[in-house]
């Protein structure tokens, strides 16, 4: 961060009350009663140091309101990295753990945390965050926050009996483009909402695969190899469902009112054939490659559809393991109207220019920008991923500073991820239709929407 955004950091936060003001009166009802003293500073701690968490710490080290107090990883080459970064920042050297599977468990007996941000391979997640919850620590949990059902039942259950709140982490929430169409429809600008499309579309060969030296070179995997594909690339090998769904499907929910007056019913998934990481296998390491026999479970493209209680319908694309642009392929329509992320295209009926034609979103971008980019926008713009990773780390200290429920909570860690087992549920069965469990038992009929209200601040 360079010291023109370090001033608009402290010029932001000073301009809080401000923003406030203008949120509405639930929000501003809810803040302002019945909660415990805000915290002058949160106190951190981290869980699994590789490339995402050291980004997360990164975002950490560069509030002067954010005290790293301890680190946990198996990996002795992770925790250096992470000291020489907080060294750099001139912080002072935190309390590591870094002796087995298990290390997390001694450093969450410390009474000096507030707040735990977890990225660590998927399997992790919920143990990690279960065991953080019960230690009375507000959990950040990267994506995807479970693996099975069970899992999301079970950070529901810990948070209702110990109150102890969890943030997912999904960062693509906070995208420019997606949460001005979050202000648009939240003003009525697409009419009533119908039909939202999106996905995860990203060529992930190369991170599933190396030598065990870096990105993109060789066809290994599992023990030994460089980052993501030392974990990542079994669960190709062993599920065939979207994978990863929490990318798209977030800022897809927040659009539609999901688990606050709105929620997902059912979903019917299928999946092609899997033919890319075996062609990549072959590609790099030969026909006589011992990858090249292995059965890859994940089919190359899983379609899932979701029917959502007030009668709208989503489509969500997995697909890691093809050729091609990143796309995340969002789509908002509504009776009035409809917006395509890949073409940054925009038609509303009776506003745009000509019938049936599309015009440029950059204008509508521009007069429909949320209140938070507009407020944060030059702080966030060196933080990773667009600006998005500073905007969801702040989300998660300024419920922790603040003492309130986060701007993502456990109800959307467990909803948005159940897509993940219940698409290979639906696969499994032919295509079949699944229910999805109401995790919110009810409560999303009176639950009133927060997110991009409540952290306006």
């Amino acid at each position: 961060m360079t010291p023109t955004t370090r001033r608009s950091f402290l010029k932001t936060a000073a301009v809080g009350s401000a923003a406030a003001s203008l949120l509405p009166s639930f929000v501003t009802s809810t803040l302002a009663h019945d909660q415990p003293p805000m915290l002058a500073t949160v106190r951190l701690a981290f869980i699994g140091l590789g490339l995402r968490g050291r980004s997360h710490l990164q975002q950490a080290l560069y509030r002067p309101d954010v005290e790293v107090v301890a680190l946990c990883d198996i990996s002795d080459d992770a925790i250096a990295r992470a000291n020489a970064m907080i060294a750099k920042a001139g912080r002072k050297a935190p309390a590591t753990y870094s002796k087995g599977d298990k290390a997390f468990e001694q450093m969450l007996k410390r009474d000096d945390i507030d707040g735990v941000v977890i990225a660590t391979p998927w399997e992790w997640h919920v143990p990690m965050a279960v065991a953080t919850m019960k230690a009375g620590k507000y959990a950040g949990l990267e994506v995807s926050a479970t693996v099975t059902l069970k899992e999301s039942w079970d950070l529901v259950d810990t948070y209702e009996k110990t109150k102890s709140h969890c943030m997912i982490l999904e960062n693509v929430c906070y995208r420019r483009d997606v949460m001005a169409i979050l202000n648009m429809v939240r003003q009525g600008m697409f009419g009533e909402m119908t039909y939202a499309h999106c996905g995860y579309e990203h060529d992930l060969r190369n991170i599933k695969f190396n030598d065990g030296k870096g990105h993109g070179v060789g066809a290994e995997f599992g023990k030994g190899a460089f980052s993501e594909a030392s974990w990542r690339t079994q669960h190709s090998v062993d599920r065939n469902g979207d994978l990863y769904p929490t990318h798209g499907l977030g800022p897809v929910a927040h659009w539609l009112n999901i688990n606050r007056g709105n929620q997902f019913v059912r979903l019917t998934s299928m999946a092609t054939k899997s033919r890319g990481l075996h062609k990549y296998v072959v590609d790099h390491g030969g026909e006589n490659h011992p990858n090249a026999k292995v059965n890859f479970k994940l089919g190359d493209v899983v379609t899932t559809m979701v029917e959502c209680a007030n009668g709208e319908n989503i489509v969500i694309i997995h697909d890691t393991n093809s050729p091609r642009p990143y796309s995340l392929g969002f789509r908002a329509q509504g009776t009035e109207g409809i917006w395509m992320d890949d073409n940054d295209m925009i038609y509303l009926e009776g506003k745009s220019p000509k019938p049936h034609t599309w015009e440029p979103f950059a204008p509508y971008q521009e007069k429909y920008d949320h209140p938070l980019w507009k407020q944060h926008a030059q702080t966030a713009q060196n933080a990773g991923h667009g600006g998005i990773d500073f905007f969801v780390l702040r989300g998660f200290i300024e419920a922790i500073k603040n003492q309130t429920a986060p701007p993502m909570d456990v109800y959307d860690a467990a909803a948005w991820s159940a897509i993940s087992p219940l698409s290979e549920e639906s696969i499994a069965k032919g295509s079949k239709p699944v229910d999805i469990p109401d995790f919110t038992r009810g409560k999303w009929k009176t639950n009133k929407p927060i997110f991009g209200l409540n952290d306006v601040y």
